[in-house]
């Protein structure tokens, strides 16, 4: 068996695209991967198409030497685009290997620890709080906290036990506070406190507090911000507060200063760079990007943080191949926490893949089919050409 050809392939989500690899081998297995060059990752595709021509012939059940060899070519500049590239390269090959060995990935990383997976709603009223991306789901643009306590008995209503919001803020404008565009002034201020915590509150009351309520704080503080907006928020007893730091000192300085749970890294590319922050004790639950890393090297990067008795949970607010990407993860190893998952999003969403993930009262139910147990609808891809 040998690869023979290699192909991307993309279409309209919205407000943004979902890109997808596509590898054929001579016998006609395909296998397929998603991977994503929306939010700063323009030119993942061509970094495939460079790199393909390297394995171009190889087998492609040896995933581990093709992820091996392709690190070494581009070990100058590790991490970023070329990373993602490679990943997308490695999750492609594992739905090959699966399909090929007629097994669902997870049993390739050793069998599945479990049949289904707990969830939580992502970005929960982060799309509905924009008019523009609202529209393009048919939802209700969110106006006020009573809206926001409606969202939660939503939440509810649909079985789920867990919800992560970013930052709403309310008043002469409404929008959500440093998501989709960055702010420079990393502060967080009085009246951002304020907001947030009258936001958790508004989901705490339409949740009716059977909700876990996760908090996405991203980019957005410097180390005083994030000690003093998560502290503000002790009394909510939030499931974690996560946030995006590139220094695992500083991390663990906020960590050790806090009562939250703190979920971090999901920018974070290697095992390499994750020891680091293992080492430090900088999170209690790390946040590890499949489509970014490749599922073979997520389950070293979780491997390393079980020995370090820290738990692990994806990074995932793509489409429904990476959803089930995640899931073989996530099945896989002993230190997973919770799983996200976007709930809002494009109607068409469901229709790419062959096989929608099952999701029963806010859990997702693992199948054994072979590969990542759904395929992309090349048709229906087709029919919705990327922005």
């Amino acid at each position: 068996m040998k690869i023979s050809t290699i192909e991307s392939l993309h279409c309209n989500a919205g407000w943004r695209n979902f890109s997808f690899l596509k590898i054929t081998t001579d016998d006609g297995i395909v296998g397929y991967s998603e991977y994503n060059q929306s939010y700063g990752s323009g030119g993942v595709s061509s970094v495939i198409e460079h790199l393909a021509s390297l394995i171009i012939g190889l087998n492609p059940l040896d995933n581990d030497v093709i992820f091996a060899t392709l690190y070494a070519t581009t070990r100058q500049a590790p991490g970023g685009i070329n990373a993602q590239a490679i990943a997308a390269i490695e999750n492609a090959l594992m739905d090959v290997k699966g399909k090929a060995l007629g097994v669902p990935v997870y049993q390739l990383l050793g069998g599945a620890m479990r049949d289904k997976l707990r969830l939580y709603w992502s970005h929960c009223g982060t799309y509905r709080m924009h008019e523009s991306t609202a529209n393009f789901m048919g939802k209700p643009t969110l106006k006020s906290l009573d809206d926001i306590s409606a969202l939660g008995q939503e939440v509810r209503a649909q079985g789920f036990t867990g919800l992560k919001c970013n930052m709403f803020v309310f008043g002469e404008r409404n929008y959500t506070h440093g998501w989709r565009r960055a702010h420079p002034d990393r502060n967080a201020d009085k009246p951002l406190i304020r907001s947030v915590y009258n936001q958790i509150e508004a989901f705490n009351e339409g949740t009716g507090g059977d909700v876990d309520i996760l908090l996405d704080l991203n980019f957005n503080f410097n180390t005083e911000g994030y000690i003093r907006m998560i502290r503000a928020l002790t009394p909510l007893e939030l499931f974690w507060a996560e946030l995006d730091v590139y220094n695992p000192e500083a991390l663990a300085y906020i960590r050790q200063r806090t009562d939250t749970p703190i979920a971090s890294c999901e920018s974070i590319y290697g095992i390499r760079d994750f020891r680091l922050y293992f080492q430090m004790q900088s999170m209690d639950v790390a946040i590890i990007d499949v489509p970014w890393n490749g599922i073979w090297q997520s389950y070293k990067i979780a491997a390393l943080a079980d020995a370090h008795e820290v738990n692990v949970a994806p990074h995932n607010f793509y489409g429904h191949l990476s959803t089930m990407m995640s899931a073989h993860f996530c099945a896989s190893v002993p230190n997973f926490r919770i799983m996200e998952i976007d709930i809002d999003d494009v109607p068409w969403k469901d229709d790419l893949v062959t096989h929608p993930p099952e999701i029963v009262d806010g859990h997702l139910i693992m199948s054994d089919r072979p590969g990542w147990g759904c395929d992309i609808d090349e048709d229906a891809v087709r029919a919705h050409p990327p922005i």
